[in-house]
């Protein structure tokens, strides 16, 4: 411990260069307006803005980097807040609660929940990258096919009967979102699924279009056939130190966000997890054990600070495989893998002791960029916050514009136009008929893992499910999985039991 600390010492008499520190503050800018915008994210956002690091030296790069990647976190939640359109995947479970909360005029209140969430839960992370990174990252490797499978299936039946009021209902959209997510080229095999003589199926639905069509156009759709019926929301005169968070907020939302801390860097530090999953799992169990004032889904602040805080904390651990393994575990680390490897850089067991300067020096950098982030993101809060209060009728045209602008600019072509406004059509009905969509989104997300896990995993025991129970870790999850299907059938047999008796 005490050498960690001399480390990360050594790290911040790096990350604190005046270069280093003005990278770190671009960066945390550029990640924050990245990550507010629909359809781009921190995947095509690090893509994107990779060129203009190439001028500079390695380490200062994968800071600018790395704080791109770590401030769109924060961005993700500002659409998602105001306008109902997740910036990014882990931001879906964001507006569950933070657009309700707005649209009650306590968008100023939302958006600093989400921010002082995603500070904490990104410290929180950090400082367990710094301690027990290695060890963390060595036993992510314990999870494989059987594990990750195992951990699919909880994932998708927890958030199945928990988002939502009738399981039935949240079962049958985790069955359609995996369905969506089978279509295109089967990774394994090479056959062609569910294309149905259309060349653009070949590559299956895209995420971020239907994820700005289920939850953004959707709400359109509903904001017009509701437009003459529903009040337009309190106009809310928002300053930073009227809308602070009072002790109350703070007691409401501190066990949630430390919960979905430190659930969020173990997930983070799963292969192929990311903080989408993370957002998932913290929400769901926030739902079905933490202690909420509000129904979840209403505008609770507690299942915002849970999201939030989980998916910074799980940014902040796909640090940890990445540097002391060379794994990345989501498409964004993988960018910034092929970043490193560029300037030179092999990540992996060795780095720490061959480039510490470097190694320490970003994780460093992280903690500013986490500072950063939250003094840019407070100092916007009064300006984003009045986006709420534009009327009914000029909201509707600007985010059906964002809609559209943002499902093109994942696909560059008509096809993510196609799928989002499809998704909305679909997501209308979803509300109309009081089907959850968050059940739908996660299995889209996590169905390949899913399938790819379980189908390795048989390979390797030629076909006996056995695997799946030889393992501790599956062991453990598997029964997990077992408990979250029989429990709601065991408790609806025991209400009839006691309902019977004289």
């Amino acid at each position: 411990m005490v050498e960690s600390l001399q480390m990360l010492a050594m790290g911040f008499s790096v990350a604190t260069s005046v270069e280093n520190l003005l990278a770190a503050f671009i960066g945390a800018i550029l990640g924050i307006l990245v990550g507010a915008m629909p359809g781009i994210g921190s995947l095509a956002g690090c893509a994107l803005l990779l060129p203009i690091t190439f001028k500079f030296n390695p380490v200062t790069a994968i800071i600018m980097l790395g704080a791109i990647y770590y401030s769109n976190m924060f961005g993700g939640a500002y659409s998602a807040i105001l306008l109902n359109v997740p910036g990014d995947s882990p931001a879906i479970m964001t507006a569950l609660d933070g657009y309700p909360l707005a649209r009650k005029g306590r968008a100023g209140k939302a958006l600093l929940t989400s921010n002082v969430s995603s500070f904490v839960g990104g410290v929180i992370g950090m400082v367990i990258l710094v301690f027990l990174g290695p060890a963390l990252a060595r036993l992510g490797l314990k999870f494989g096919p059987s594990e990750m499978a195992a951990l699919m299936l909880v994932a998708m039946t927890s958030v199945s009967w928990l988002v939502g009021e009738n399981p039935v209902k949240g079962v049958i959209a985790t069955c359609l979102g995996m369905m969506i997510a089978t279509m295109g080229v089967d990774g394994i095999t090479g056959n062609v699924r569910y294309d149905f003589g259309n060349i653009y199926l070949l590559g299956g639905i895209n995420f971020i279009p239907l994820v700005i069509g289920f939850i953004g156009l959707a709400q359109v759709f509903e904001l017009a056939e509701n437009r003459f019926s529903v009040a337009e929301p309190i106009q809310e005169k928002f300053s930073i130190l009227g809308g602070l968070l009072t002790r109350h907020d703070i007691r409401r939302i501190t066990p949630p966000v430390l919960k979905s801390s430190f659930l969020g860097t173990f997930v983070g530090f799963l292969p192929g997890a990311g903080a989408t999953t993370a957002s998932f799992l913290g929400y769901a169990i926030q739902k079905k054990f933490g202690k909420n004032e509000e129904e979840l889904g209403t505008g609770a602040i507690e299942g915002l600070a849970a999201a939030e805080a989980a998916n910074n904390a799980a940014a902040a651990g796909a640090f940890g495989p990445l540097l002391s393994l060379g794994i990345p575990g989501s498409g964004t680390t993988a960018v910034l893998l092929g970043g490193l490897m560029m300037w030179g850089l092999n990540p992996g067991p060795m780095l720490f002791a061959s480039e510490p300067e470097f190694a320490w020096g970003l994780i460093a950098s992280l903690f500013i960029s986490n500072l950063i982030a939250l003094l840019v993101a407070m100092i916007s809060i009064p300006w984003m916050a009045k986006v709420i209060r534009v009327p009914v009728g000029v909201m509707i045209p600007s985010i059906i514009t964002i809609c559209f602008v943002g499902a093109y600019a994942t696909t560059n072509s008509m096809y993510g136009v196609v799928i989002m406004v499809i998704g909305g059509v679909l997501g209308y009905l979803f509300q109309k008929n009081d089907y959850p969509v968050a059940p739908l989104l996660l299995a889209y997300v996590l169905s390949s893992s899913l399938e790819i896990n379980v189908r390795r995993a048989l390979v390797i025991s030629k076909g006996s499910v056995s695997i799946f129970f030889e393992r501790p870790i599956s062991l453990v999850l598997m029964l997990v999985f077992f408990t979250l299907i029989l429990a709601p059938v065991i408790r609806g047999i025991l209400s009839r039991a006691r309902k019977q008796r004289p």
